[in-house]
């Protein structure tokens, strides 16, 4: 194949397109339980100071933005008789279990009495394990090789299922096997409760199983060759315009993304005064209405286009987000509001979910028409230097506005029912933004 020729792909079976998506079912479970347990086990836990796990934390945020950049760069590089994407999966995938394992799980290595082993341990393995999550990088990638444009839709779908699920087996898990780990572990720190040991194994190994599955059944990508070394690929997608103003449209709306996917559970639960069963139903509500979301604003995207269905979600979350407001009224009964509201919500960031794979992938597409090489892996890694800024950026603001003083009778701070209009206004900014600089439908 040529430099000006442009990989025609075939239609995919959905056999190929089911197996493609299953991988985001490993990796939102790690992620997820990485998120959610990390901060809890090491301080209630291990009796490490929030200081010391903070500064952990922190600097593996900055880490998985550097390695998701590094692997699809590098990815970009050389074609291999294994094609372009499978050797980092492969080599990605058990790095991520291994370290997944021993984040989880330090007192099979370490003394865990020893403050400064702790530290170290917790800082070595988070930077690892957020080195290794960069394998999500080439394998987002792998999307623009493996799909046309018109399929990425369906794609994106099975992928951000499969993430969905991964995330409530993830909350079944925290409720039901976390909720007195930290108190075990407390009484004996030395013991890990079997339930807990034998979970996080086949956590770790679920990820390195499906990335070998699609490895081993997934068709190597079509031999493009790509002439331009890694610095040049980088100038050149810092000369695409569109590519730009798209990342950072992206990343000022994950400022109000990361808030509210932070926020909306505590909001019903300090807020609206949800006891344990209607946290619950709320949260099954939530990833139920997350899957049902995904599939309508697919067949909405197929419809009317990629921009005007993304304008529309910023619309639908515009409106439903300053209903946090009425957290200050009286209400007699908050549920059927709170079961509403979080509809709406799931409405919005349903379709918000589906795109950036769809973006990026359309973007590196649209390069190789002009360049004649697909350099897909430097165009889904670079956005995630971007955007983990934003996401920062998004959570100091939101623990800004929850240190506000509590206002009247409320028994919690005003910052509680603000952030629903505080995100709204930043997504009116990201709505005129996509509106006048931003390009996403092209010519196939």
């Amino acid at each position: 194949m040529n430099q000006n020729e442009i990989i025609q792909r075939s239609k995919s079976k959905n056999s190929k397109v089911l197996l493609f998506g299953v991988p985001k079912l490993g990796t939102s479970i790690l992620i997820g339980l990485v998120d959610f347990a990390l901060l809890a086990l090491y301080t209630i836990g291990y009796q490490l100071t929030p200081l010391l796990a903070g500064i952990a934390l922190g600097i593996g945020k900055l880490t998985i933005a550097a390695s998701q950049f590094f692997f699809g760069w590098i990815s970009d590089a050389k074609y291999t008789r294994w094609g372009r994407r499978k050797p980092y999966l492969v080599v990605l995938s058990l790095f991520l279990s291994s370290s997944f394992l021993l984040l989880l799980l330090p007192s099979l290595f370490i003394d865990i009495n020893d403050a400064s082993s702790v530290f170290i341990w917790f800082l070595v393995w988070n930077i690892m394990f957020n080195i290794s999550y960069g394998v999500t990088t080439p394998y987002n990638a792998w999307m623009a090789e493996q799909f046309s444009i018109d399929e990425r839709p369906k794609v994106s779908q099975f992928q951000n299922l499969f993430g969905f699920i991964g995330t409530a087996i993830m909350a079944v898990f925290a409720m039901v096997v976390l909720t007195d780990f930290n108190d075990d572990i407390q009484t004996n720190p030395d013991i890990i409760p079997p339930d807990f040991l034998y979970s996080i194994v086949i956590f770790a190994i679920i990820p390195l199983i499906l990335f070998c599955l699609i490895v081993i059944f997934m068709p190597k990508e079509p031999h493009f060759k790509i002439d331009s070394n890694m610095i040049d690929n980088l100038k050149t997608i810092l000369k695409n315009k569109n590519f730009l103003l798209v990342t950072v449209m992206q990343g000022i709306a994950s400022i109000a993304w990361i808030m509210t996917t932070s926020l909306i559970l505590v909001f019903i639960s300090t807020v609206l005064q949800f006891d344990s069963t209607s946290n619950l139903i709320a949260s099954i509500v939530f990833m139920l209405g997350i899957l049902i979301f995904l599939v309508l604003w697919r067949k909405l995207i197929e419809k009317l286009g990629r921009k005007r269905s993304l304008l529309y979600i910023f619309l639908t979350a515009i409106i439903f987000l300053p209903f946090t407001l009425l957290g200050l009224l009286p209400m007699g009964s908050t549920f059927i509001f709170g079961i509403i509201f979080i509809l709406g919500i799931t409405g919005c960031m349903g379709g918000w979910f589906l795109f950036p794979s769809i973006i990026y992938a359309d973007i590196a597409t649209d390069d190789e028409k002009s360049t004649g090489e697909l350099k897909a892996g430097i165009y889904t890694g670079f956005p995630s230097i971007i955007l983990n800024l934003f996401q920062a950026l998004g959570l100091f603001i939101m623990g800004m506005i929850l240190e506000l003083p509590s206002l009247g009778t409320l028994s919690y701070s005003i910052g509680y029912v603000l952030w629903g209009p505080i995100c709204s206004l930043i997504l009116i900014c990201a709505y005129f933004f996509a509106r006048k600089f931003i390009k996403l439908d092209f010519e196939q």
